[in-house]
């Protein structure tokens, strides 16, 4: 078992370990935040990943998105490891994807990285140097290189660590979110 995979073992037990309330706090506290980020506020088009199950909450900070007239974005994973950004304008479109992650139906517009202005990545967690244990399948790995958008990266404070294990190809934010604070990098 290689570095990474017993880490992300770790990882997924402290999250089951983790109370609702707290969760629930995290969730507000960490979107709160995100909404507060200058880059955020003065982006006019977002990639923003929609959560599933004990993932740091979207649903509001696409809400949010869609209200300031942001084109928004949600990623679809295809086969092959390939993610595309294709447009939403609500949260009523998103149909059941790869993986039983939410996803944009398939005739959403598609919009290139080289458009986007801000990212929110997804991660198991991250560390403080924005470095991110994702879930193994390179998708973010991929995509994000194609892109010069602002990446924010969001975690619980809880999971927080000093640091992930990092490889040649791994990049780091540029900001990592978490209820507490920001830290910039």
């Amino acid at each position: 078992m290689t570095e990474k995979s017993a880490l992300r073992r770790e990882i997924t037990a402290a999250v089951e370990q983790l109370d609702p309330a707290y969760i629930a706090s995290s969730d507000e506290g960490i979107a709160r935040h995100v909404l507060a980020l200058p880059e955020y506020i003065a982006a006019r088009t977002v990639l923003l990943y929609v959560a599933v199950g004990r993932e740091i909450a979207t649903d509001a900070i696409i809400r949010d998105a869609l209200a300031r007239g942001k084109t928004v974005c949600v990623p679809e994973s295809l086969p092959q490891g390939i993610m595309v950004s294709r447009q939403i304008t609500s949260l009523g479109e998103l149909t059941h994807g790869r993986f039983g992650i939410p996803a944009p139906p398939d005739d959403a517009p598609e919009i290139t990285p080289d458009a986007l202005d801000f990212v929110l990545v997804p991660a198991m967690t991250y560390d403080r140097a924005g470095y991110r244990l994702g879930r193994g399948g390179g998708y973010y790995d991929r995509y994000l290189p194609r892109t010069h958008a602002f990446t924010a990266g969001v975690a619980r404070e809880r999971l927080l660590l000093d640091s992930v294990p990092r490889e040649p190809h791994d990049a780091a934010v540029r900001r990592v979110v978490t209820e507490q604070l920001t830290m910039n990098n």
